[in-house]
């Protein structure tokens, strides 16, 4: 068999339509537009690619972009009282500070400055908890991605056996979090699991965020899973750097019923549900409802 590739490409830009049509209707409805603040510190090559990006997308979708760059000598007391500047402002309804931080900084202390009903990242302890006893939350972008793919792609979870391999605060746990909310059975293994095959194999979702090239074979897997691969890995093969996933793909696609292609799969999501979550912010700011087409 040979699984069906999940395309996340595609659906990220018709989940960025949708968001730009709910824009156009909150504009003519309410006279304004949600805004998105991006915080860059230092020049970090890749986070400035992804920041650029952010901001096109953003101002694509209609939306207020703010972009604030930042020396990488900052003193973190200026970063956050730009941060408190950013809380302050009505125009800006979602603050994102790029990771990393230089490392003078308190990534987590400029985290927790950040007002948690702004916080589209997802990150701030508060979302953290609210997501963990199942409330209202902003969600992480690259796991709320996720799910999205999976039910656009299984619809109801309810019932299956989830694995999630990683348990970062960013996608793994996080990620394990919402498919408990879809009444999945979910199992976080990571890179000390014994057995990890023998785990993975029992899987009818397992979701790949380890950060380790290739790891996951197709002999890994129950035949037809659904297979998400979160990562992103640098490597060079024939004297050519290229993208891979957690998961050899080869291998995967002929015992996989259905998974994502690095690139191409969950990477646009994460920008897609950025734009969302802002949008979702915007409208708990207003005491309005979340635009139908947005909601999962």
């Amino acid at each position: 068999m040979s699984a069906t590739i999940i395309d996340g490409k595609a659906f990220a830009a018709e989940l960025r339509g949708k968001a730009a049509k709910a824009v156009d209707r909150i504009r003519a409805e309410t006279g304004d537009v949600p805004g998105l603040a991006v915080v860059l510190v230092g020049e970090d090559p890749a986070s400035d690619i992804y920041v650029r990006s952010k901001n096109k997308m953003t101002t694509e979708c209609g939306m207020r972009s703010f972009v604030h760059r930042l020396d990488a000598d900052v003193p973190e007391a200026q970063l956050l009282e730009l941060v408190e500047t950013l809380n302050a402002d009505s125009a800006v309804n979602g603050i994102l500070v790029q990771l990393p931080l230089p490392d003078h900084v308190d990534a987590n202390l400029v985290l927790a400055s950040i007002d948690p009903a702004k916080d589209v990242d997802g990150f701030h302890v508060s979302n953290v908890g609210l997501l963990g006893t199942g409330q209202p939350a902003m969600v992480p972008c690259t796991p709320l991605g996720c799910l999205m793919l999976l039910k656009s792609q299984l619809g109801d979870l309810t019932g299956m056996n989830a694995v999630v391999l990683g348990r970062s605060n960013i996608v793994g746990k996080p990620m394990a979090q919402l498919l408990l909310g879809e009444s999945c059975t979910v199992t976080i293994a990571h890179s000390r699991t014994r057995d990890l095959a023998e785990v993975t194999r029992r899987a009818d979702i397992l979701v790949t965020a380890v950060g380790r090239p290739e790891m996951v074979t197709g002999d890994d897997l129950k035949v037809g899973a659904t297979v998400i691969d979160v990562g992103i890995n640098r490597v060079e093969r024939d004297g050519k750097k290229r993208l891979v996933g957690d998961c050899h793909f080869a291998s995967c696609v002929e015992v996989a019923g259905a998974i994502t292609p690095v690139p191409g799969g969950v990477g646009p999501m994460t920008i897609a549900c950025l734009l969302k979550n802002t949008i979702t912010a915007f409208c708990r700011a207003r005491g309005l409802d979340e635009p139908e087409e947005l909601t999962l």
